[in-house]
């Protein structure tokens, strides 16, 4: 079983998260299946986990609060796949800009939720084995900015502060760890944990469209951000740190 993908499953209703690991395992998944937050680390600190199967709707600590939390953390970048009873929109954003990967409502089939998880095992499998976000909070200056890590804002070297939304300092955080390195759409999908790739081609160009307006920065002749045709984006700014604690 060393080479199969170990999968984590957190639902409080047992029917559903037997069910689930049942069904991934018949398809050639490993499963590990448990009913809330601290069982979920227990399963994490236990052993190798790839892709966390995350009900939103948990007693006690729910689904985002958990996202947050490995978001935070040094499983920052585990896959996270979120389940959720509600439909509602601003839910499935609110999931989405907590980090997680995808986004699944019930009633689903379990074979959707199997393709779902294989496409997110597929886009980890691509990022190079040292693309890896840093751990440490930190002050990080390039050209006329500052980025504070830890409050997750923007500062202009006039003082000025530009707030960002969980999005865009997901993505400026992702260019500032690998500058001057070209980082096509599938790489910032894994990175900046989006969602299905067909979607997030459109949407992660928005993003870099959004992020050059905090950051001043025009397109068609950009000082940080550059576009390269049929390749991707490369930060192109020197980028420095000027202020590190742990």
């Amino acid at each position: 079983m060393g080479n199969m993908n170990h999968v984590l499953i957190v639902d409080d209703d047992r029917e559903i998260r037997d069910m689930l690991a049942a069904y991934l395992e018949k398809n050639g998944l490993r499963a590990t299946a448990v009913a809330n937050g601290r069982e979920m680390r227990a399963a994490l600190a236990d052993g190798a986990v790839d892709l966390v199967v995350l009900d939103l709707m948990l007693p006690g600590e729910d689904g985002l609060s958990l996202c947050r939390d490995l978001r935070s953390g040094p499983m920052r970048n585990m896959p996270i796949l979120m389940l959720t009873a509600r439909s509602d929109e601003s839910d499935r954003i609110l999931g989405l800009e907590m980090g997680a990967d995808d986004y699944l409502t019930k009633p689903f089939a379990a074979r959707e939720l199997l393709a779902r998880v294989n496409a997110i095992l597929r886009r980890a499998r691509m990022l190079p084995p040292n693309f890896q976000v840093t751990e440490a909070a930190k002050i990080i200056a390039f050209g006329d900015w500052r980025l504070d890590t830890t409050a997750r804002h923007l500062l202009y070297r006039d003082g000025t502060m530009v707030a960002l939304s969980g999005a865009e300092f997901r993505l400026l955080r992702v260019f500032l760890d690998h500058p001057q390195r070209v980082l096509n759409r599938d790489q910032l999908l894994n990175l900046t944990q989006g969602r299905d790739a067909d979607q997030f081609d459109r949407s992660i160009d928005l993003l870099v469209s959004r992020l050059r307006q905090r950051l001043n920065d025009d397109p068609r002749e950009p000082r940080y951000i550059k576009t390269l045709r049929s390749e991707g984006y490369v930060f192109s700014a020197v980028v420095t740190v000027v202020e590190e604690h742990r």
